[in-house]
């Protein structure tokens, strides 16, 4: 790779940045403080972070081996305040034991496909232009898209480009795909755009973006287990937030978001039977939202990063430990086999 330090800034804006660090700030301006950032990209918010609160350390996971590469370099003037993981982000409480680190003060995660992935052409993750079938945000393991569109049959197609990428001609895109494999097996990006643009009505194409779209992201997120490892990983993080922490979660699709906005639900509202005339200490909330629902970036951000256009942001704060009968187990990993971040 050529990149010099400073080249991970210039192909990457942040998301919401300075909201992001705003809603950090009360958790982290105390000596000590840790913040992990589960998805940490290229770096740019631990950036800001470390920049922001001069005693603060942060811990960065990722399951992209190029990613952890280019944001080491580009956070190596901090030193041993930034340590950089290899993991996925559902592993965050093994990570933190292996570490010896207790607990921490603040987690963000910024979710989905990173500039880098979509940036580099040979990933696959882009219908714009031709490249294997891939798709995998850690490219040493697991299956591929390629993988998925030739060996699952119609009916698991169809769920998945459903389900994951709210495809109203999921079943037609699926025996398509079926059919165009018995002549040969995809490879290509522009194989699976072809099949998508003879699969989907005209009428339907010149409305909604590109026609691709949706079944990228229902690949992407089948070939990452995105939605499964996002479902384990923020009862896992809230676990690991001191009481007074903070937890930011950038979401860019309304699956993740109902995800995060059901994590947060829980714990905010009392857990306790509707039906009890005294609210047991158990079962009184444990999380605070920060923000009203989901903030959205404004039209300046959507100028500046055309990106955080989908962007839904939201932010809890830990009150008190969590009630026994809703804390995940801290020593168990149940990630997917094949699955990687």
């Amino acid at each position: 790779m050529s990149e010099q330090p400073d080249e991970a800034a210039a192909r990457h804006t942040p998301v919401m940045l300075a909201r992001c660090v705003e809603l950090l700030a009360p958790a982290l301006q105390h000596p000590g403080a840790v913040m992990v950032d589960a998805t940490l990209g290229m770096g740019g918010h631990t950036e800001a972070v470390l920049e922001a609160f001069p005693e603060v350390t942060v811990v960065g996971l990722d399951r992209d081996p190029e990613a952890l590469e280019l944001a080491g370099r580009r956070l190596a003037r901090f030193g041993e305040r930034f340590t950089a993981v290899h993991a996925v982000y559902d592993d965050i409480l093994g990570v933190l034991d292996r570490l010896g680190v207790p607990h921490v003060e603040g987690v963000l995660m910024d979710l989905g496909v990173s500039s880098l992935q979509l940036d580099e052409v040979a990933r696959g993750f882009s219908y714009s232009q031709d490249a294997p079938l891939d798709m995998r945000m850690d490219a040493s393991r697991g299956v591929t898209a390629a993988d998925i569109l030739n060996t699952y049959d119609e009916r698991a197609l169809t769920r998945v480009l459903r389900e994951y990428g709210e495809e109203r001609f999921a079943q037609r895109i699926a025996r398509n795909v079926v059919a165009a494999r018995e002549r040969r097996p995809l490879e290509r990006t522009s194989e699976l755009v072809s099949i998508l643009q003879a699969s989907i009505p005209a009428a339907t194409r010149k409305t909604g973006g590109h026609p691709a779209k949706r079944t990228f992201q229902a690949l992407r997120i089948e070939v990452n287990g995105e939605l499964e490892t996002l479902e384990r990983a923020l009862p896992a993080s809230i676990e690991a937030l001191a009481v007074g922490g903070r937890i930011v979660v950038e979401a860019y699709h309304s699956l993740e978001d109902r995800l995060v906005k059901r994590a947060i639900a829980l714990g905010a509202v009392s857990s306790a039977p509707v039906d009890l005339p005294v609210e047991p200490e158990t079962h009184r909330p444990f999380l605070r939202a920060v923000t009203r629902g989901a903030e959205e970036a404004d039209a300046a951000e959507i100028a500046r990063n055309p990106r955080s256009q989908s962007v839904r942001l939201r932010a809890a704060e830990r009150l008190r430990p969590t009630p026994d009968h809703l804390r995940p187990n801290r020593s168990t990993n149940t990630r997917r086999k094949g699955a990687s971040s």
